[in-house]
C-alpha cells in the first residue's frame, strides 16, 4: 500500500460515551492507520460527508445507545447513494447477535462487542482494505 489506511471513527446520535471510540482510535493509530475522530453527536449525514471529504477506506461507528438498527442502515444507505461501495462500514458496541446478522445482510461489515481485542479489529480492517480497495 502506498499510504496508510484511513479510518473515520464516529459516535452517532445522542450517545455521549466515547471512551471506547477513543480507545479504538488510538489502537488503530498504533497499528499504523490514519484516524479521523469526528467527536460526539454526529448525524449519519455528517459521518458520510466527513468520510467522503477525508477519502477514508473505512468508517467505524461506536454505538452504545441501542440505536444501531437505525444508525447503521441509514449510514449504509447514504454510502450507497454517494457511491462509496468500496468503503468498509464497521463498528461496535452493545449490539445483540441477531441484530448483527440482520445488519450484515444490509452490507455492514463485522461488528465487534465490547472487550474485543483491539488487534483483532485492526487486523480485520487491514485485511478488508487489502482485499477490497485499489490504491
Amino acid at each position: 500500500m502506498n499510504r496508510p489506511i484511513r479510518v473515520l471513527v464516529a459516535k452517532v446520535g445522542l450517545d455521549g460515551h466515547d471512551r471506547g471510540a477513543k480507545v479504538i482510535a488510538t489502537a488503530l493509530r498504533d497499528a499504523g492507520m490514519e484516524v479521523i475522530y469526528t467527536g460526539l453527536r454526529q448525524t449519519p449525514e455528517m459521518v458520510v460527508n466527513a468520510a467522503l471529504q477525508e477519502d477514508v477506506d473505512a468508517i467505524g461507528i461506536s454505538i452504545l445507545s441501542g440505536a444501531h438498527n437505525t444508525v447503521f442502515p441509514k449510514v449504509i444507505a447514504l454510502m450507497k447513494e454517494k457511491g462509496m461501495n468500496d468503503v468498509l462500514l464497521t463498528g461496535g458496541g452493545i449490539i445483540p447477535d441477531e441484530d448483527i446478522e440482520a445488519l450484515s445482510k444490509l452490507g455492514v461489515g463485522k461488528l465487534f462487542h465490547p472487550g474485543t481485542n483491539t488487534h483483532e479489529i485492526a487486523d480485520y480492517i487491514i485485511n478488508w482494505v487489502k482485499e477490497n480497495r485499489n490504491f
